[in-house]
């Protein structure tokens, strides 16, 4: 098979119609250059170039195969360009897995954020819930996975970019719409809105901690997965709920958030989350970026055997959400 090399000099033979100046172009003496052609059309058994003392000419071949060269050198240009673009994280593309929850908020920025910095980069987005992400980066699926925790500490590389509030919703008619503030047990006492205890793992596990320290045992009306129906069933009435705080971005009509009086409340968290042996280049440009807008961001011990809360209720594998 030919070479690259050969082409570049059959190209400038052929463009010259002369040894001594193609040989000049190309920075190299003549007795090489006829070397290279030589060999060019031994490998491909044909003429390409007609040669006499004073002239070269092309022959039919050679003119054919000219277009074809010079179209394959260029191609070769474009994906020697294109792999340090790759390399200096200027192209390419990643995989991002997220939650829905987080696409209230915190994803959309940082997608945005990918996109001035990087716009020739390729984001593939993949809504999941953090189990499966757990599982599609172990597989090598997705590069980044947006999730919930607890997260296991084994070859992965984690840090949290938001912890939010969780605040009340209740109907805009509601007595408890008229208050600047929710008390949690005022909530407890209404028909509850919860979070399916599967398909939403995480928020159902939070409030359970979070009413089993009050003290409280809410009536629950629904168990539902998504905060678009739980918000849909608080406009109608069903009963209240509490939501992260992010749902505020949904400006979501005929439902009032309120902020809960709580003595000690844990945040919703979110956590980015990496193999630690991913050798995307892409991914440390991301991982930067997202630090860089997190929500209330902190570092994570890199000790700990689980990433996350390791209360009894937090500390099994048992991801929904």
């Amino acid at each position: 098979m030919f070479e690259l090399s050969q082409l570049r000099c059959f190209v400038a033979v052929a463009e010259e119609l002369h040894f001594g100046r193609a040989a000049l172009r190309l920075n190299m003496t003549q007795p090489p250059l006829s070397r290279q052609i030589q060999i060019l059309e031994r490998v491909l058994d044909v003429v390409l170039l007609e040669r006499s003392n004073r002239t070269v000419k092309l022959t039919p071949a050679g003119q054919s195969f000219l277009a074809e060269a010079r179209r394959l050198l260029k191609l070769a240009e474009s994906a020697a360009l294109l792999a340090k673009r790759v390399a200096k994280g200027k192209a390419g593309s990643i995989n991002v897995g997220f939650t829905a929850t987080s696409a209230y908020s915190y994803v959309p920025e940082l997608v945005a954020a990918c996109r001035r910095e990087m716009p020739d980069v390729e984001i593939s987005l993949k809504e999941m819930v953090s189990g499966d992400q757990l599982k599609r980066l172990d597989s090598g699926e997705i590069d980044i996975g947006l999730l919930r925790p607890p997260i296991p500490r084994t070859g992965l590389s984690a840090f949290r970019v938001m912890a939010e509030p969780l605040i009340a919703a209740v109907n805009a008619s509601h007595s408890l719409a008229r208050s600047r503030t929710i008390a949690i047990e005022d909530l407890a006492s209404e028909p509850f809105i919860m979070y399916a205890p599967y398909e939403a793992r995480y928020f159902h596990d939070l409030l359970v901690e979070l009413f089993s320290r009050a003290g409280l045992v809410p009536n629950y009306v629904q168990h539902l997965a998504q905060i678009h129906s739980i918000l849909a069933m608080v406009h109608s009435g069903v009963g209240v709920a509490l939501v992260p705080e992010a749902a505020m971005n949904l400006h979501f009509s005929g439902v009032a958030l309120r902020p809960v009086d709580l003595p000690r409340q844990r945040p919703a968290e979110l956590f980015f989350v990496s193999r630690e042996d991913n050798d995307n280049p892409l991914l440390p440009i991301v991982a930067a970026l997202a630090k860089r807008i997190a929500h209330d961001p902190v570092k994570v011990r890199r000790s700990d055997p689980m990433i996350g809360s390791t209360d009894t209720v937090f500390g099994h594998f048992r991801h929904r959400s």
